[in-house]
């Protein structure tokens, strides 16, 4: 796929992505941007399905929803309503500890750059970009396992991992689609363009693809 390609196709994905479920994340910020609960909801979403972030998250928000309130909070009241998120024991500890940073060292306000982010304990570039496109509505490329994936399965890039492929994918493609990529491809990464079998006789994009790395496909 070249980026002529990746211009022909990007209407058509995003035609398709209105009929799939988009990431929790892309969900809560239709209609309000709030980087520290996109932040918080990152950190809950670390191997962890989408479906039990957003009951975690919402569970969690409706208790405390500032770094203030939430500092706030024992560490047993958020471990309890995060479960049963990856790790959550560690989850709990760690967005506490980070609420207590962006009080004391932000004001209370969430870092609006990436580097400044990953300076947070457990902040790596994925949330790190996703605060900065889905929160505060900057430029950025939020590259996981999806995203990776399904453009090297494209063959748009070659790489190796998912932060080789932000930085390829930063080098070749416009600005104008950094912001919505992450969501659109998670979306559709699920819902079509799966890990295993993906549904290629669904897929409107099918002509474009080079289907690199798939051994079989319904």
């Amino acid at each position: 796929m070249t980026l002529k390609d990746f211009v022909k196709i990007w209407p058509v994905l995003k035609k398709e992505v209105r009929s799939l479920r988009l990431p929790w994340i892309d969900q809560m910020t239709i209609s309000k941007r709030d980087p520290f609960k996109v932040l918080i909801s990152c950190l809950l979403s670390l191997r962890t399905q989408d479906k039990v972030t957003a009951g975690a998250s919402q569970r969690l928000f409706y208790l405390a929803q500032t770094p203030k309130a939430l500092s706030g909070l024992s560490v047993r009241r958020i471990e309890k309503a995060i479960y049963p998120v990856g790790f959550y024991r560690v989850k709990a500890r760690r967005i506490k500890k980070i609420s207590d940073v962006i009080i004391k060292k932000y004001d209370g306000r969430v870092p609006h750059s990436i580097e400044e982010l990953l300076t947070l304990e457990g902040v790596g570039r994925k949330t790190a970009n996703l605060v900065v496109t889905r929160g505060y509505d900057q430029a950025g490329i939020c590259v996981d396992t999806h995203v990776h994936r399904i453009t090297n399965r494209w063959g748009f890039i070659k790489t190796r991992t998912p932060h080789q492929t932000e930085f390829a994918l930063r080098e070749i493609l416009p600005v104008r689609y950094w912001k919505e990529l992450n969501g659109h491809l998670v979306a559709f990464g699920q819902g079509i363009c799966k890990p295993i079998s993906p549904l290629c006789s669904k897929c409107k994009i099918n002509p474009f693809c080079a289907k690199v790395g798939i051994t079989h496909h319904r």
